[in-house]
């Protein structure tokens, strides 16, 4: 039903990339191997209805739709998932308590307060002779992703990872390193112990560590070395490498 959620429970690294409101460009990435598009509603100028063309386009591909939401709020939590999100990202998750609010928005009745408005997104063939079939498929697949992004969230990570639900807890690089005051420097000893304080205590607790985005000119595998096994890359520049490999490969004198 989720197969990212599949391929994390079976120790594979997950990799997406960041999603748009143009709908030609998620066709091509729902095609491109990546595992899931993740769609921002915190740091860009758009709101969630603008990417329903979006999601739209790339419905029953294996790609899986996730959207991160501005704030911790059941109401944007909701309407994520209503348009068809496999998974949710919230930001500032920083006590047991958040956790145990954004777990509990994300999941029908009883083990959560999400409100009903009919099947929603790619979840199978449901009817209403088994739509408690439907519920408890999408408490048992959606994925769960608060974001750690403070040295309260560290202080308070065993028992944030206590909260039962969590699938992935999501460094927010930038905002992580000013916390720990090695603003945007990614090698520094300090900001690197916290990561690797994350990551064991992900470990401990059975939660796949993930990093909103692996920081520029720094080697991808060095953090799955890590143990980090969730994150984006930038398309981009991977699609003008092709289109420059294909072009080179043409005689055009």
């Amino acid at each position: 039903m989720n197969p990212i959620r599949d391929r994390l429970k079976a120790g594979k690294t997950i990799v997406g990339t960041s999603g748009s409101i143009f709908e030609d460009n998620m066709v091509m990435l729902a095609d491109s191997g990546l595992d899931f598009i993740l769609f921002d509603t915190q740091h860009s100028p758009n709101e969630p209805k603008q990417y329903k063309g979006s999601y739209d386009a790339i419905k029953g591909k294996d790609i899986a739709p996730i959207m991160r939401v501005s704030a911790n709020r059941a109401e944007l939590i909701c309407y994520a998932l209503d348009l068809g999100s496999r998974g949710v990202i919230v930001p500032m998750v920083n006590t047991k308590e958040e956790a145990t609010a954004m777990v509990r928005a994300c999941r029908y009745s009883p083990l959560g307060d999400r409100s009903n408005a009919g099947v929603r997104g790619d979840w199978g063939n449901f009817g209403e002779s088994n739509y408690r079939e439907y519920l408890d498929t999408v408490n048992e697949e959606v994925l769960i992703i608060p974001m750690i992004e403070t040295q309260q969230a560290i202080d308070n990570i065993d028992e944030i990872l206590s909260v039962p639900g969590i699938d992935v807890l999501l460094v927010g690089p930038s905002d992580l390193s000013i916390e720990l005051n090695v603003p945007l420097d990614y090698p520094n000893e300090v900001y690197q112990a916290g990561l690797d304080k994350i990551a064991a205590a992900c470990k401990r607790h059975d939660v796949v560590p993930g990093m909103y985005f692996i920081p520029p000119q720094m080697d991808p595998n060095f953090y799955v070395e890590k143990g980090f096994k969730f994150f984006t890359m930038p398309w981009a520049t991977w699609a003008s490498q092709g289109i420059e490999n294909g072009l080179g490969a043409i005689n055009r004198e």
